[in-house]
């Protein structure tokens, strides 16, 4: 596993940590990370502060992202993956897309190249979290 996915499962981990869903992201530009962020929905009481959200936020104005390589931990939702195609990033790398199949097509369609890992610990961690706060996780994806 590379050291940016470890970094993204980090982010997951504090999130989950800080009670709120375990999924997290992190940008790179050429080889170098620029931002780190992680759902934050139930810690900011912010429905639209997904890990993708706040990962791209702490990145702030950096011009292009066009040499950038999103990576999160779940597959993006549409409106993540709106985002991500609206600044033309060119490349996600996903821990998983079981637990969330997410809008895969939608970003393809628009030119994103996008790498699912299927990693166990990705999906342990969104296991876990479903298991425990299923009410929450409901709430995230819009199925209460």
């Amino acid at each position: 596993m590379d050291i940016f996915m470890k970094q993204a499962i980090e982010m997951a981990e504090k999130s989950f940590n800080e009670g709120g869903i375990p999924i997290g992201s992190v940008l790179v530009k050429n080889g170098v990370l620029l931002a780190q962020g992680h759902n934050k929905r139930v810690q900011e009481n912010n429905p639209i502060l997904h890990g993708e959200m706040d990962c791209l936020n702490n990145a702030g104005r950096i011009g292009s992202f066009k040499d950038c390589v999103i990576y999160s931990t779940l597959m993006p939702c549409y409106m993540c993956a709106g985002t991500i195609v609206q600044f033309k990033i060119p490349k996600v790398i996903v821990g998983e897309s079981e637990s969330f199949s997410g809008a895969r097509a939608f970003m393809e369609s628009h030119g994103v190249e996008v790498i699912d890992l299927n990693l166990e610990e990705c999906k342990a961690l969104m296991r876990n979290f479903i298991h425990e706060k299923p009410e929450i996780w409901f709430e995230d994806i819009g199925e209460i």
